[in-house]
């Protein structure tokens, strides 16, 4: 089994681990970062915005990971030089992971406590920052989960949304490298998802790896049956994400509960390919994913079904009986935010031209990064160790 096909082993192994920057997430510097940490640590898929600079910094950050290989092995974590796979969002409508907060601060009280600061995750809310001279919504940390808007207490905050243009995303894909392909989409949008698909799929047979991404809803089980239907046959393997409570996962340990019953839901449906979970997950997933036996053991049979010859190329054609693996998006960023702010606060001047410190130019940093980001990659990778 090559590298080039791993993160599909950990797909039938039942231990595929995804990271999620965020599909509105466009802050180059965490991207770059947060993909460096996760590979080191035994990521097997980096998920990112369809933004051409978001890209070219999540694929750097997997060329610097390949150097350090043998220190990564060294200090005993698994990575053996072989990138995960390089995943684009992108949605079929509205959708809250592509949208952005946004107000304007001077409608802002001076005697405001505010809040909105206080609760961002992404901290992407700042009033009278003196080294930027700027006060309100940091567009490119901002990546949409609307905790903000509820708590403003003069209820000036909104959103702007974003829909993808369909005539963008073949040139994207075709010019970018990318492995792997998320599409967002909701119930009762059949419609606008053939007509994203339509253009995509004239490209589709290069990707490694599609994903349907959709939230609970009346009829859910027939929609996913609906599209399964337009997109077979598929030539990659196919991933059907359980978006249990969207950009939750660092509120607390019970939002994983959402993606849980969603992912047990999902798998009752007997659709061909794999299952995976998001929205909410957290530290506590993995474990409840246990306990509810819902995890393959080490000694199990792989997702293809029970007696199919493993082939990485091949993907499963039959119905999962258990979750494939677990996407982390703002818990496994929120675990690695005291060193981002770190390196944030750290600048380097080259003639007189400020730039942000990359990770792996703070050794003590950039292993600190990765031992936290390999205390959530390893609870689903124990699986297949133990």
């Amino acid at each position: 089994m090559t590298d080039l096909f791993a993160p599909l082993q950990s797909l039938k192994q039942g231990d595929w681990f995804k990271l999620i920057c965020g599909a509105s997430f466009q802050h180059l510097s965490a991207v770059r970062n947060l993909t460096l940490a996760y590979t080191l640590a035994g990521a097997d898929c980096i998920d990112v915005a369809a933004d051409p600079a978001v890209i070219a910094a999540a694929q750097a950050a997997l060329l610097v990971a390949r150097t350090l290989a043998r220190d990564a092995q060294k200090r005993g974590f698994d990575y053996k030089g072989n990138s995960p796979f390089l995943m684009v969002s992108l949605n079929d409508g509205e959708d809250p992971h592509f949208r952005k907060a946004e107000f304007n601060p001077t409608e802002c009280p001076t005697d405001c406590p505010r809040p909105c600061e206080r609760i961002c995750p992404a901290q992407a809310i700042i009033f009278n920052n003196k080294k930027e001279d700027f006060s309100g919504v940091v567009s490119e940390k901002c990546y949409g989960c609307g905790r903000c808007i509820p708590i403003c207490p003069y209820d000036i905050i909104y959103t702007s949304s974003y829909v993808t243009t369909p005539g963008a995303i073949a040139p994207l894909i075709m010019s970018t490298g990318v492995d792997a392909l998320e599409i967002h989409t909701q119930v009762g949008r059949l419609a606008e998802f053939q007509r994203l698909w339509q253009a995509i799929s004239p490209w589709a047979d290069q990707l490694k790896v599609l994903a349907i991404s959709c939230p609970d809803g009346d009829g859910m089980t027939d929609y996913l049956k609906a599209i399964y239907d337009l997109i077979a046959p598929l030539k990659s393997a196919l991933i059907w994400q359980t978006d249990g409570r969207p950009m939750s996962g660092d509120i607390g340990d019970g939002t994983t509960i959402a993606a849980v019953k969603l992912g047990q839901k999902v798998l009752a449906a007997k659709l061909p390919g794999y299952v995976q979970l998001a929205g909410g997950t957290n530290s506590y997933t993995v474990a409840k994913l246990k306990a509810m036996g819902l995890l393959k053991e080490a000694e199990g049979s792989f997702a293809g079904g029970r007696g199919e010859e493993f082939s990485p190329l091949l993907p499963a054609k039959s119905s999962p009986t258990s979750i494939a693996g677990v996407a982390y998006g703002s818990y496994a960023r929120v675990l690695l935010s005291p060193i981002l702010d770190q390196l944030e606060n750290k600048e380097v001047s080259n003639t007189n031209i400020k730039a942000t410190v990359r990770l792996e130019e703070d050794d003590v940093l950039l292993w600190q990064a990765v031992e936290l980001a390999h205390s959530l990659v390893s609870q689903i990778k124990s699986q297949q160790e133990r």
